[in-house]
């Protein structure tokens, strides 16, 4: 009976273990099949991003400074206890004779409390302080979720870009490829010269390579926008890892220039983490010279003790002489500083220096912000209008090869020419594709700097 219940102890484990791993493994796969979409990796990054979760730990830290100063405005509190044994002369305590040659032994107690009145509200501005170096720290984890933000949409824009020249590369061998069947054909019937064939063969092998490349070079983006990720380990294939294509052509949106002005963009720009950091910096700096000139002031505090003693030499039980030999104190404390070195003056000075160091720093932000605005504003209309031309360019080409190709069919053209109208159209949708990924992109930048959402 008892070797019956192991065997279906050991059977239930492997068939759970059966079960578990298959989840696992099912799980991994949905996960590399998973057709990302540009919001989807925006959002995993931002949830998953290393850099990012050392911010959120510093900021922690940022917070616990603040808790930490506002600990400052309450009073401290000690106790002390302390045993002593002396021998030689001593003094009875109280009788205030002088005892020679006596080993004596005594016991004290002692609890204090102090708290600042006043120290020049230094305190009140070092947690000011506080306070903002906080609200830096989060602009700083923005900032970082921005600065990904922007460099995975890149990388994004980089994998269909790749891809669309894959797939133009292989419709491009494809049609290379029938073209050596439709001219293997005319050979045999004797229309057209054996060395033709070879040079439409060399171009299909010209063709093939423009695959293998534009394959490469999409699985190339594909890594890199999985290590900007930073998927888990052995749980993506490179070439598993699929994102969402474009939902819609630029074709059909033919005027997509953005309408509005640079100071326009310029006014949203103003809200973003940098900005917002150099600001909070400033405000810092003056709380910061503010919390220094405190220390020109007077510190007025308030102490309170209670204490008590037990000693051999005189006369009654332990916790009796504790009750009469008592002693509790109150009093206040004026401290007044007049020289300390001229550390405090120095320190004055250069937090002064300081706020008017982060005012410029704040306008050298704002001043780069603009010029990269600016920049961002040319670049999109610029890019615009290079995709224009490369689509009349790209129409043009592909008129003048069907004509080509249509003379090559009939033997009016020779292959050479042929096999040059075939790399001029390729070049050509190469050319039309990065011009419009590249379009697609800047104006993603103009609406990062307008504060909406970067989606496609």
């Amino acid at each position: 009976m008892l070797k019956k219940k192991l065997l279906y102890l050991s059977v239930m484990k492997k068939k759970i273990l059966l079960l578990f791993t298959i989840v696992i493994v099912n799980a991994v796969c949905l996960y590399g099949q998973q057709i990302w979409s540009l919001t989807d990796c925006i959002k995993w990054a931002k949830e998953n991003n290393l850099q990012i979760q050392q911010g959120v730990l510093t900021t922690e830290q940022a917070k616990n400074n603040i808790i930490n100063s506002m600990l400052n405005f309450a009073p401290t509190l000690n106790a002390g206890v302390s045993h002593n044994m002396s021998w030689g002369r001593s003094v009875n305590l109280q009788t205030l004779e002088i005892i020679k040659n006596k080993r004596s032994m005594s016991t004290s107690g002692s609890l204090s409390s102090s708290l600042s009145i006043f120290n020049g509200l230094s305190k009140i501005y070092t947690l000011k302080s506080d306070k903002a170096q906080h609200k830096i720290s989060e602009q700083q984890i923005e900032k970082l979720k921005n600065d990904i933000t922007i460099q995975i949409t890149q990388a994004y824009l980089q994998i269909l870009l790749s891809q669309e020249i894959e797939k133009s590369a292989i419709e491009s061998y494809k049609s290379v490829e029938e073209q050596v069947e439709r001219t293997s054909k005319l050979v045999d019937a004797g229309s057209q010269a054996y060395s033709t064939l070879l040079e439409v063969k060399a171009q299909l092998a010209n063709e093939k390579s423009q695959c293998v490349i534009a394959k490469n070079n999409v699985r190339t983006n594909k890594l890199i926008l999985i290590q900007l990720l930073d998927l888990p380990n052995h749980t993506t294939n490179i070439d598993d890892f699929q994102v969402a294509s474009l939902e819609e052509s630029l074709d059909e949106h033919p005027n997509l220039l953005p309408t509005e002005d640079i100071n326009y963009i310029y006014g949203s720009a103003l809200d973003l983490p940098q900005i917002k950091m150099q600001e909070l910096t400033l405000e810092k700096s003056i709380y910061d010279y503010k919390s220094a000139r405190g220390r020109y002031w007077p510190t007025l505090s308030i102490q309170a003790g209670y204490g008590s003693y037990y000693t051999d030499s005189q006369s009654g039980a332990f916790f009796s002489q504790f009750d009469n030999n008592k002693n509790p104190s109150v009093g206040l404390s004026l401290s007044i500083p007049i020289f300390n070195a001229l550390s405090t003056r120095m320190s004055v000075r250069n937090q002064k220096l300081n706020i008017e160091r982060e005012r410029i720093n704040l306008e050298i932000q704002k001043k780069n912000l603009y010029k990269e605005i600016q920049s961002a504003y040319n670049e999109a209309f610029s890019a615009y209008e290079k995709m224009k031309a490369s689509k009349e360019n790209l129409t043009s080409i592909q008129e003048s090869f069907k004509y080509t190709e249509n003379k090559f069919n009939v033997g009016m053209m020779n292959a050479t020419d042929y096999n040059i109208a075939k790399a001029n159209l390729f070049k050509a949708v190469s050319a039309y594709l990065q011009a419009k990924y590249q379009y697609i992109f800047e104006i993603k930048i103009l609406d990062f700097y307008k504060r909406r959402e970067i989606e496609l």
